[in-house]
């Protein structure tokens, strides 16, 4: 059985050890730091001992003997330069050497030396290092040189330490804090966004969670609220549907069911004008089913598309007169306006189902005397045919929500009209956009893709 670590250990533990990566950095650039700057001091002594082991070779060659008054001082030079010297000759006689060189000085000269250098009596355990000394080419003896520790290294590796240790403990602290903090705030959005996630599956489609920030999280949590907020609409939407397929088939069932009960106990004739009543019953029935059959096929038309090019102009003219008739009853004007080599690549029935269904809605929404105008041009990579009307037009409450599914903004239909042709529309990879002013008429623009 595995065990279950959450989402919120799994962040402390990245960005603690992102703390930790990073303080071991420290910790390796810390050392390398010391090890230069003792390397740097090491070539520094080497140098030192070269200017003492020259400038006691010049003393010899100037004097062609080693002078005890002059060794005093570069033993002194040489103390004060952070070296211990031993001078022998060639028979390995000590000359000279810093302990000697300190008895020399004066009582306040030697108090004086003590106190600024780095000589200690006590605890010298470092070895002797030996440099030949030679003068045209023959040696004349030997320079044993011991480097003295400086307090000063030892004070500053003493405080690089003491300050490390401090930036540790301090660093280290507050990088646990902050990846505490860190993780819970990464974590407490996504537990929200999966707390949301699983009401809305239990059936809580009004659940919407916390925006907090504006960065990929906040971005989730936006898209999940739109997200829940559309399934809420789709079920009430859905419910609105059953509420009125229930309630159009329940009329011309009734109204069936009715009138063959009165055949049956003899009150109403089975004459030819009771059997055309109930075939238009029926048809009432049929009608219904097809709108739903016909949004199932639009939603699937992306599949069955048969694109092939089409002259909009004859096209577009074709179905308007298709419906001239209905136009000349109800005494409304219709205009259409379009180029004469406007040609698109559409599916020709799905894109005439979508133009009789805006037409359609347009005559229905005007009254008499009122006009439409069908026009169609092109406007940089896309086609548009656009449908003018002078009707009633539309409520601003009610024209976000034109296209959804059985949503109905006036009394009569399923509401499935604008859904079928928005579907179409998107099928040839377009759109369909709706503008209108209450009481003035609307505009519906269908785009698509040249």
């Amino acid at each position: 059985m595995t065990m279950k670590i959450s989402l919120w250990i799994k962040f402390l533990i990245l960005l603690f050890a992102v703390s930790i990566i990073a303080l071991s950095s420290a910790l390796i650039l810390r050392e390398l730091m010391i090890k230069d700057f003792r390397e740097y001091l090491e070539g520094e002594m080497e140098d030192r001992v070269y200017w003492i082991t020259a400038d006691i070779e010049g003393t010899y060659e100037k004097y062609s003997k080693w002078r005890e008054d002059v060794l005093v001082e570069d033993s002194i030079w040489a103390l004060m330069l952070g070296l211990e010297i031993r001078l022998k000759d060639m028979d390995s006689t000590v000359v000279m050497d810093t302990d000697r060189a300190i008895d020399k000085l004066s009582p306040l000269m030697k108090r004086r030396i003590m106190a600024i250098s780095d000589f200690k009596k006590t605890g010298r355990t470092e070895k002797f290092i030996p440099y030949p000394l030679f003068l045209g080419g023959t040696e004349i003896g030997t320079l044993e040189v011991r480097f003295l520790k400086p307090e000063k290294e030892h004070i500053f590796i003493e405080r690089s330490n003491r300050l490390l240790i401090l930036s540790l403990f301090t660093l280290g602290g507050f990088a646990v804090i902050l990846s505490v903090i860190f993780s819970n705030r990464l974590t407490v959005p996504i537990k929200r966004l999966s707390s949301a996630a699983r009401a809305i599956s239990e059936g809580d489609l009004k659940r919407r969670v916390k925006i907090s920030g504006k960065d990929e999280i906040g971005q989730l949590s936006e898209t999940f609220n739109m997200m829940a907020k559309s399934l809420e609409m789709q079920e009430s939407l859905r419910r609105k549907l059953i509420s009125n397929v229930a309630h159009e088939l329940r009329t011309p069932i009734s109204a069936i069911r009715g009138e063959l009960e009165g055949m049956i106990d003899g009150l109403i004739s089975t004459d030819k004008e009771q059997l055309q009543s109930l075939y238009e019953e029926i048809g009432r029935l049929k009608n219904i089913l097809d709108g739903i059959e016909e949004l199932i096929q639009a939603q699937a038309s992306v599949l069955t598309l048969r694109k092939q090019r089409v002259e909009l102009k004859p096209f577009l003219k074709n179905i308007m007169e298709r419906f001239s008739k209905l136009f000349l009853d109800k005494g409304v004007a219709m205009e259409l306006q379009c180029g004469d080599e406007l040609v698109i690549n559409v599916d020709p029935d799905r894109l005439s189902q979508i133009i009789i269904n805006l037409l359609g809605n347009a005559l229905n929404a005007t009254e008499a005397r009122g006009n439409i105008w069908v026009r169609a041009a092109e406007k940089e990579s896309e086609v548009f045919v656009e449908i003018e009307d002078t009707g009633h037009g539309i409520k601003q409450e009610d024209l976000p929500l034109i296209f959804e599914r059985f949503y109905r903004a006036s009394v009569g239909g399923l509401g499935l009209g604008l859904t079928i042709a928005k579907e179409l529309a998107e099928a040839h990879d377009g759109r369909i956009e709706a503008k209108s002013e209450y009481g003035k008429g609307s505009t519906f623009t269908v785009y698509i893709p040249k």
